[in-house]
């Protein structure tokens, strides 16, 4: 039996939708029936080829895949036919590594991204291995699971590396598919947060999310507005901007801890060395959350703690979808739903 995917065939051509076999799972994989799945930013740097590793062509992205099992493989005994699941970014580990082992698998060396180095869940079928799919609890749906499968935990991993205490103030550079997330995580971590953007409507969502200050930074200084507060004890960039990460380094107070999310195209920022040492300023890489993060970021929404705006889209726009998100015209996050 055949199923419709989204295939990227050359890294300048658009993708295209094909007809192609149904996988069957291996061993110690399952075969999904994927009923959304989340467009996140690194789908297009993906497709693109913009990275330095680049994928093999073709391939079919997408690491926010949510489904029900409809077949496992013959060495698996955790998964079940019929159980909802996500298929996450960390598509497999090696298990045995000092990072695995020691709760940070998603620093192994030897891991396989999904819709990167295997295909992923912008398709109507996806195998993954047993091992790293992750439940999705009841009474959380599909369209609401898939951009935490992405974004939500990275964000709320963002926000625990950061250290971030009560009545601490946190600043959220770009309030999009992660940062509206972003800012609701560390508003549960009893943070007083400040959204900044360059669109008034991005901002408008993050007062409606809770935020308790707002800053343009298209038609104000964000630096100087965020100062004028009392500065930042974190700052977290999902913008993929040097600017904005050396705007949100300049916006921090003694002790702040500046948590770089975002991957920009020329991989490089300005650092103010003198600040950041006698400021006794912290910069933390923090890459996408491990398997339990995604199981905590599921509780809390199961439990009305958080709130997913997305907008949903046939597998057949994956084109214009790419655009929407390229300029900018989404209100936060765009699922596809099959």
């Amino acid at each position: 039996m055949n199923m419709r995917a989204a295939v990227v065939t050359a890294f300048d051509k658009p993708l295209e939708i094909r007809d192609i076999p149904i996988p069957e799972p291996e061993a110690h994989q399952v075969l999904v029936r994927i009923e959304a799945s989340g467009l996140c930013h690194t789908d297009i740097h993906a497709a693109h080829g913009d990275w330095p590793v680049k994928p093999a062509l073709p391939f079919t992205p997408g690491h926010e895949g949510v489904g029900v099992i409809e077949k496992v493989g013959s060495a698996v005994t955790v998964r079940t036919v019929g159980e909802r699941v996500a298929i996450p970014w960390l598509g497999y580990a090696c298990g045995t590594c000092e990072y695995c082992v020691s709760g940070r698998e998603t620093l192994c060396a030897s891991q396989l991204n999904t819709g990167y180095a295997v295909n992923g869940g912008h398709a109507e079928y996806a195998v993954a291995h047993a091992d790293y799919v992750v439940p999705v609890p009841d009474g959380v749906s599909p369209a609401e699971a898939a951009p935490l499968t992405c974004a939500g935990v990275t964000t709320y991993k963002a926000v625990k590396v950061s250290g971030l205490r009560p009545t601490e103030r946190a600043a959220v550079f770009g309030i999009g598919g992660l940062g509206h997330l972003a800012q609701q995580y560390a508003q549960i971590f009893g943070a007083e947060t400040i959204a900044v953007d360059i669109t008034d409507d991005k901002l408008r969502l993050a007062e409606q999310l809770g935020a308790a200050h707002t800053v343009n930074a298209a038609t104000g200084d964000p630096v100087a507005e965020i100062k004028a507060l009392g500065g930042a004890d974190v700052a977290i960039v999902l913008a993929a901007s040097p600017r904005v990460l050396e705007q949100a380094h300049a916006c921090l107070r003694r002790g702040g801890r500046l948590v770089l999310v975002s991957l920009p195209k020329d991989n490089a920022m300005s650092l103010p060395v003198f600040e950041t040492v006698l400021g006794g300023i912290s910069v933390i890489g923090s890459i996408v959350g491990t398997r339990a993060d995604l199981a905590e970021v599921f509780r809390l929404h199961a439990a009305g703690r958080t709130e997913v705006i997305y907008e949903t889209r046939k597998l057949d726009e994956i084109n214009s979808s790419f655009a929407e998100v390229l300029d900018s015209t989404v209100p936060a996050r765009l699922v596809f739903e099959m």
